[in-house]
């Protein structure tokens, strides 16, 4: 592993230690070949690397010892049988509960696969799964120990916390003809707020930067095969060179339905990371407000129910000729015969982290359309709050409604590479609704 510590470097004005902070920070690069993630067409493992992938950690504590962790990782995603373990194991050697850990993955489509996340997307020979299942072993011995590495960092530190913008993610949900269709469409839904949280020492220098975007990491298309962390990994790198010594950590918002644009092209993952760090660094030169008060935390999961489906569906696909269909309909097939037929997502996971009077993250499970984060900004008050997706489970998209009823890939298409039955039924929405407003009331936020 290849640790580097949060040296204090960066010169800034000065501000009580409302809390302790503590920074950690992991190479999660992959050592040999593996496949890629988030692209069907890719029909090899990677070739070489253009950056390194992260794994890092910003534990806080407040002034009566209540602590969260909230790790960010240059991943496609964690699925739940991996967050779950790490989760267990976190409570069981660092003694922290479940609800006050947050695991975020920046959803680059230029990182490694994860064991048994987007199972259908691939066809693999035994040596490229065993290259994944010994990466994701490996991932959970390095956050384990990352969290622990972030607690036993903590010093005194001030927060403060900002919002700046950033234009470069477009809805992508295309109205066609022949239905939605993934493309471009400007004057579709967006949320370009960049929500920056500041974490200084009590004299002022800048120890830490975590900062968002609703925004798919899909610059670099299918035919890019080097690891990289995509946009949001050069952002980070950006922020860390403006700022020498401070962990830049990216956090990933609701943006299953934006794509970057324009993009396919590396000098663009370069150019939109490059605009995300300026906004950044323009933040952290502004005028912040102060974070103070107690932290409250509180994780639940809730049930979301499938549209009904047959065992005729599925065997209808089995004629087709696009591969993962074909995969996905005989692996739904088995279920059918083993007679455990998915009728719902048992345990989608919805998360809150309230920081006193001023700040809130709520953390939603899965690919979540910007729907969800403008409908929580208005219900809740878009002041002081952070709605992140790609939070604890990557086990599909979440739709909105709207987006379930017109259709197309987030609602429905998608659901093959995740190895679910197929789409939600139209509760998902008040479904998901339903629990963020239980965990934004646990922890007193209304």
């Amino acid at each position: 592993m290849r640790w580097i510590g949060s040296f204090l470097l960066f010169a800034c004005g000065g501000q009580a230690a409302d809390y302790k902070a503590g920074v950690a920070r992991v190479a999660i690069t992959p050592e040999k070949p593996i496949y890629l993630s988030g692209y069907a067409n890719r029909n090899r493992p990677s070739e070489g690397v253009l950056h390194d992938l992260w794994a890092k950690a910003l534990a806080i504590e407040d002034s009566r010892g209540g602590r969260v962790v909230i790790v960010t990782t240059d991943l496609i995603g964690l699925p739940r049988w991996l967050s779950e373990s790490i989760g267990a194991r976190v409570a069981k050697q660092h003694r922290l509960e479940r609800a006050r850990l947050v695991l975020n993955s920046s959803h680059t489509h230029t990182g490694p696969v994860v064991a048994r996340n987007l199972n259908t997307m691939f066809d693999l020979k035994p040596e490229e799964q065993r290259a994944i299942d010994e990466y994701a072993q490996k991932l959970q011995e390095q956050v384990v120990t990352l969290v622990g590495a972030a607690l036993q960092d903590l010093q005194p530190a001030g927060l403060s916390f900002g919002n700046g913008r950033a234009g470069f993610a477009m809805n992508r949900r295309q109205p066609s003809p022949q239905g939605v269709r993934l493309g471009v469409n400007p004057p579709g839904p967006s949320d370009h707020d960049v929500p920056v949280l500041q974490v200084t020492s009590p004299e002022g220098k800048l120890r830490a930067a975590l900062f968002g975007y609703a925004c798919h990491n899909t610059t670099l298309t299918g035919e890019f095969y080097q690891v990289s962390g995509d946009y949001s990994g050069f952002a980070q790198i950006g922020v860390e060179q403006a700022h020498p010594g401070v962990t830049a950590m990216f956090l990933a918002l609701c943006g299953a339905d934006q794509n970057p644009n324009p993009r396919s092209k590396l000098e663009l993952a370069e150019q939109h990371g490059a605009a995300l760090a300026a906004e950044v660094s323009r933040v952290l030169r502004g005028r912040l407000e102060r974070v103070q008060g107690r932290l409250r935390a509180a994780y639940q999961t809730v049930e979301l129910p499938f549209a009904p489906h047959t065992r005729e569906m599925f065997e209808a696909r089995l004629k087709e000729t696009n591969a993962p269909r074909v995969r996905h309909a005989k692996a739904m097939l088995q279920a059918y015969d083993e007679r455990r037929p998915l009728g719902a997502y048992a345990h989608y996971p919805v998360q809150a982290v309230h920081f006193g009077r001023h700040l809130a993250l709520v953390a939603l499970g899965g690919e979540v359309v910007v729907d969800y984060a403008l409908r929580i900004k208005k219900e809740f008050g878009a002041k002081g709050l952070v709605v992140a997706g790609y939070s604890n489970d990557v086990m599909s998209y979440i739709p909105s409604l709207r987006v379930l009823q017109e259709g197309g890939y987030e609602a429905d298409g998608s659901m093959i590479y995740y190895g679910l039955p197929g789409p939600y039924s139209q509760e998902v929405e008040d479904r998901v609704m339903g629990a963020v407003r239980q965990v934004m009331k646990r922890v007193g936020r209304r």
